[in-house]
């Protein structure tokens, strides 16, 4: 059941119904269409249709009063005729789907096809070989042991590329089994009070069927659409589906609606569950928002079949969607354009790629021309037909060697260390309350330059918790002694705490120990009754002794009144009046401007909220008036006041201070009032007194950043957002446009990377336009949750600022790696290239080069991928997306290093033999035995690799390299065994890995070598990188390479799939002639010797090239207003996927 998608949940159901229709008086679609309709025509429609509710239940079989009769055998027919109370969730993508996925990587696709070139070649041996007389068996021989091993090669290829991809797809299908096993465990824990046989009973939320009795209270959240039958003040917050902030009030005989997702903001009472699941109004918008994640054909059917449902739903949306409307699209294709870390390392990979292409290009042509030259210039040898296949042998192991080049130029660890150190983080966020959704999140996190966080629940604790009180004329700043208070005051406090508050709000024990007492119920009720426990009072015994039917009458709080009231009766007949509410409000006359100065302001300014408790007494006759509210409360004693905070998480104003000092700015968006959102933001450390900052209100923000047309713009929010620090009074929709203001500005000369925190269904649009969104998983709605990217497990600020700091040591961790991998990659090039220019023989093998080949990718990536973060790295400004992943510092260490390494190498090469007194490994006649010198040069080479990964652990240029390498027990298990593998290998590995034997004082040399590399690294970290102007950094995102064109025209631009690969097709090709045109112009820059600009300035025209023809194919747009009031007119292009694709 539980991966049945909404389609085919939807066509079930239209079936069931069609055939059980009759056992009920209503069908499925007419309590659908029923609830579509509001206010009055919902009450017209009733009237006509059925009557009145009571007829509506009296259809579904259920009585207002006593429920369901609850028998197994009803509830699972409702179920099977009105659908059940949950949403199916999206099909999780099969282990093969995400194995395919990972394939589609650009460094892969080029790796499996040299592969496979280089295995079909291994397996051609051409007739012919025989005719000896053809050439001289010197160019380029290989020794039998390496004919044999040919394969060996491509099929070593092909496994690390399957290495790679399995991991990378068995990281996102635990990730998704992780968030699966949350979600539902969020869903068991969700209850709702129903009536079923007389009996209230507490049942789970999916456990609702259509014809339930459901008991609604202050704070609930609706699970399912209903009719409301009977209640008091009953006020619904509706902003979730509609947008409207305006509470509704709910009556039979005005507005009887209840809708699922909305929330109780006053009153109580009960209503008949119409429609569940998929065919609630939230779930129709889930399905619109492609929860069901189907194809997009399949949604086009939907959104015919839910013609009326969609039309009717998405037109309240569009303000609260603040125009996403593809976001039905944006579900499946979530956040298009890439992270920050994807986007530099694509543009990395391709530069590199180039190198090694020309690299390899310039060693086939090398070797075929000296071949050429040699057999038919200097040798005169005629070209004979049956020669043929032995020439072509010849080339083959050419450009076999040419692939070998590539192969070790191409990085492919690259993938596989950005897994491994994503999956890793991923990981360990999870013990810091972070539940990553989008891999790349965790990374974009580290770039954040802003986060606009929520006050309740995130910055503060959402305990509300006396601090102050004002008993017998004394203000008490903190809670008072009991001793210190009168008893009868006391008494009279106790009581009227404890019976005039609704009996559902209760103070439980902690759940864990250590932890906080849990509150239940309304929020402001748990505070009172926690400062008469901080009296060492006790409230349950009252509650006891007067239980909820002994009171006599009760005013329940609203909005209007602004205060609550019960009236009991006292053992003398007489009556008692307990009162509680808005200081203002329940001090009527007495003496009130003067408490307002001396007690209610200083309140307030500390960012509290004052209550006023008070009681009053009536005779036992003449009974008073009880409906003439005016009279009845009034003349009031007071009690006490007492100063509520919802005081800020102690963890909270340190997280900010290291927010700042990472230079990311925390701006609070609050519902609440000006002042107290002031007085908070001044506790947590956002604002500072003395600083030039703006704390606005929704309604003066929204004055200042519309024309007179009441439209947005752009420029406006420009003046705004760089001092804007809190954001009070807003809506939702403030919330969205304000982080689109900030992300969409270019006021700073770095795009500004921008996190969101929400928690409601209503900061669903937020959520999804930040770079990063994070739900709470405490306080989040389903809504919110499916928006983020990242769920905090404990709701609490301080997690994000762990999210930055694992972001950033991403980031790092990948600059380690390539650090170390470009290393080796120059160094293994060279040595190949001129080995194989000079010598016709490539010192280091096939299979030597893929065992380094290993070292450096596979193990390299593991070591440096998983260093714990540190502290340090809230130190620095977020590196922003226009600075080069690889930057100066560390170009001098891979230049450095390289120029220590090639040195050595050639030394040995040219020198070694006399060296260490034995035989020359150069120019060995074909099916030589393996030599000591080509052993030896492989071993040093080795083990300076690995002497130059305790290097690698530091790119900033910081002297101890050894500084916390004991915290990470992968790197040291990796360093160890990859060298006794090495000794194996140089032992042991004979013919394949072409190694002899080496003697201890020659191993000694060789490790000696190797630790030179730590000294030298002392030496180059003393070189002053700014001395070092002409060293080019490499991987930068431009400015203009970082918008994708289609980000540039905001009306939405959609694009059919054939026609998106048709343009990326034209686009390649432009993008391929481009990248001829500036591999030519740099070898002719080489060859003059003239400086890089030149090749600069090409590639920049390049970039801007590739942006105009963007623009010539793309295709007609679609309008937005069209798009979002009628799902059914999606034209397919529009039916394509969401705007972000930028083109690659």
């Amino acid at each position: 059941m539980g991966d049945m998608t909404n389609s085919d949940f939807y066509s079930k159901n239209q079936r069931n119904e069609s055939s059980h229709g009759g056992d009920f008086g209503c069908t499925l679609e007419e309590l659908r269409s029923l609830m579509e309709l509001r206010g009055t025509e919902a009450v017209v429609k009733i009237k006509e249709t059925y009557g009145d509710t009571e007829a509506i239940c009296r259809r579904l079989k259920t009585s207002p009063v006593e429920g369901l009769p609850g028998t197994a055998s009803d509830l699972e027919k409702r179920k099977q005729i009105f659908g059940q109370n949950f949403i199916p969730p999206k099909k999780p993508k099969t282990f093969l789907q995400l194995v395919w996925e990972a394939l589609q990587d650009v460094t892969l696709i080029i790796l499996e096809i040299a592969a496979i070139i280089s295995l079909g070649l291994s397996f051609y041996h051409p007739p012919g070989e025989s005719s000896e007389g053809c050439a001289t068996a010197q160019a380029g021989a290989e020794d039998e042991g390496e004919a044999e091993a040919g394969w060996i090669e491509g099929a070593a290829i092909l496994l690390s590329v399957i290495c790679v991809v399995l991991v990378t797809a068995f990281n996102d299908w635990s990730k998704e089994k992780q968030f699966r096993g949350l979600q539902s465990r969020i869903e068991q824990e969700q209850k709702f009070t129903v009536v079923r046989a007389s009996q209230v009973v507490q049942i789970p939320v999916a456990e609702i069927v259509v014809g339930d009795i459901a008991q609604i209270k202050y704070g609930d959240l609706l699970p399912a659409d209903g009719l409301f039958i009977q209640g008091n003040d009953l006020k619904i917050d509706e902003s979730s589906l509609t947008g409207e902030s305006d509470q509704v009030r709910k009556s039979v005989d005005k507005d009887p609606m209840l809708l699922s997702g909305t929330h109780v903001m006053e009153g109580s009472g009960r209503m008949v569950v119409t429609a569940v699941g998929v065919n609630s109004q939230t779930g129709i918008i889930f399905t619109l928002l492609g929860a069901g994640g189907e194809e997009e054909e399949k949604k086009d059917k939907k959104a015919k079949q839910q013609d009326g449902a969609a039309a009717m739903e998405m037109q309240p949306l569009k303000s609260a969607e603040g125009g996403d409307a593809d976001d039905k699209k944006k579900a499946n294709m979530h956040k298009k354009e890439k992270s920050v870390l994807q986007g530099k390392l694509t543009k990395l990979a391709v530069q590199i790629g180039k190198a090694g292409l020309v690299m390899s290009a310039i060693t086939v042509i090398i070797l075929v021309l000296y071949f050429t030259v040699d057999t038919f210039v200097v040798n005169k040898k005629p070209w004979l037909p049956e020669c043929t296949p032995v020439y072509v042998q010849y080339f083959v192991k050419f450009f076999i060697i040419g692939v070998t080049v590539l192969v070790v130029a191409v990085p492919e660890g690259l993938p596989l260390a950005v897994t491994i150190s994503l999956a890793y983080s991923v990981k360990k966020m999870m013990k810091d309350n972070n539940l990553v959704r989008h891999l790349d999140a965790c990374e974009t996190m580290g770039n954040a330059t802003a986060i606009c966080s929520d006050k309740t629940g995130t910055l503060t604790t959402n305990r509300m918790t006396v601090v102050q009180a004002y008993i017998g004329d004394v203000h008490y700043k903190e809670i008072p002694e009991p001793s210190s208070i009168n008893a009868k005051t006391m008494e009279l406090l106790v009581h009227a705490i404890a019976i005039n508050s609704a009996y559902t709000t209760k103070i439980l024990p902690p759940e864990k120990e250590g932890a906080l007492p849990r509150q239940v119920g309304n929020k402001t009720e748990c505070g009172l009754l926690g400062f008469v426990m901080d009296l060492k009072q006790d409230y349950e015994s009252v509650r006891s002794q007067m239980p909820e039917e002994k009171l006599y009458k009760v005013y329940t709080f609203n909005s209007v009144r602004k205060s609550m009231s019960t009236v009991i009766k006292l053992p003398d007949e007489s009556f008692r009046m307990y009162s509680k509410g808005a200081s203002e409000i329940v001090l009527k006359n007495r003496d009130r401007d003067e408490m307002v100065k001396k007690v209610i302001e200083p309140m307030a300014c500390d960012g509290l909220r004052t209550i006023c408790v008070g009681y009053r007494d009536f005779p036992s006759s003449p009974e008073p008036d009880w409906d003439n509210e005016n009279d009845i409360l009034n003349d009031l004693t007071c009690i006490c006041v007492v100063g509520i905070e919802d005081p800020v998480r102690p963890e909270v104003p340190e997280a900010i201070r290291k927010c700042q000092r990472a230079g990311i700015t925390v701006r609070m968006v609050t519902g609440d009032n000006i002042n107290t959102a002031r007085a908070i933001a001044i506790k947590c450390g956002i604002i500072h007194p003395g600083e030039d900052f703006l704390c606005l209100e929704g309604k003066e923000f929204n004055r200042r950043i519309r024309n007179e047309k009441g439209e947005i713009e752009q420029e406006r929010i420009d003046k705004i957002w760089p001092k804007l620090r809190v954001l009070a009074r807003s809506s939702p929709t403030d919330k969205h446009t304000l982080v689109k203001g900030i992300i969409d500005s270019t006021h700073t000369e770095q795009r500004q990377v921008v996190a969101v925190t929400g928690d409601g269904t209503n900061d669903g649009p937020a959520l999804k336009k930040a770079d990063v969104g994070f739900a709470m998983g405490i306080a989040g709605t389903d809504v919110a949750k499916e928006a983020s990217d990242i769920i905090l497990t404990d709701d609490n600020f301080s997690s994000i600022v762990k999210a930055v700091m694992w972001g950033r040591n991403v980031y790092d961790s990948i600059s380690k790696f390539l650090q170390f991998q470009l290393t080796v990659n120059v160094v293994a090039v060279i040595v190949a290239f001129t080995g194989a220019c000079i010598t016709q023989d490539s010192p280091l093998k096939a299979v030597q080069m893929l065992w380094v080949n290993l070292i450096m990718d596979t193990f390299a990536s593991l070591a440096l991928a998983t260093e714990p973060p540190t502290e340090s790295l809230l130190l620095r400004k977020p590196y922003g997306r226009n600075k080069p992943l690889i930057s100066r510092t560390m170009m001098k260490n891979i230049l450095g290093h390289a120029v220590y390494q090639l040195t050595l190498i050639f030394t040995l090469l040219f020198v070694g033999e006399k060296m260490f007194q034995i035989d020359s490994g150069r120019n060995a006649p074909l099916h030589a035995p393996p030599s000591e010198h080509y052993t030896i040069i492989f071993n040093t080479f080795v083990m300076m690799q690995l002497f130059n990964e305790i290097n690698a652990r530091k790119i900033h240029g910081e002297r101890n390299v050894f500084d916390g390498i004991f915290r990470n027990p992968i790197f040291c298990t990796i360093v160890l065994g990859t060298f006794a593998i090495q000794i194996v290998i140089v032992q042991f590995g004979g013919k394949p890995f072409s190694c002899a034997p080496l003697q201890l004082d020659q191993w000694m040399w060789c490790i000696f070598i190797g630790l030179g590399e730590l000294v030298w690294g002392q030496v180059i970290a003393t070189i002053p990188t700014s001395r070092l102007k002409f060293l080019k950094e490499a991987g930068r995102l431009t400015q203009k390479e970082e918008i994708p064109e289609e980000e540039l025209n905001e009306d939405v631009e959609e694009i059919d799939h054939a026609e998106r690969e048709l343009r990326r097709g034209q686009i390649l090709w432009f993008r391929g002639l481009n990248r001829i045109q500036t591999q030519i112009e740099v070898v002719n820059t080489f060859k003059s010797g003239a400086s890089f600009q030149g090749a600069l300035r090409r590639q920049s025209s390049v970039t801007s090239q590739s942006q105009d023809v963007a623009n010539l194919s793309s295709p007609s747009r679609v309008s937005l207003s069209n798009a979002l009031s009628s799902p059914t007119s999606l034209p397919p292009a529009a039916a394509g996927h969401s705007r972000r694709e930028g083109v690659p």
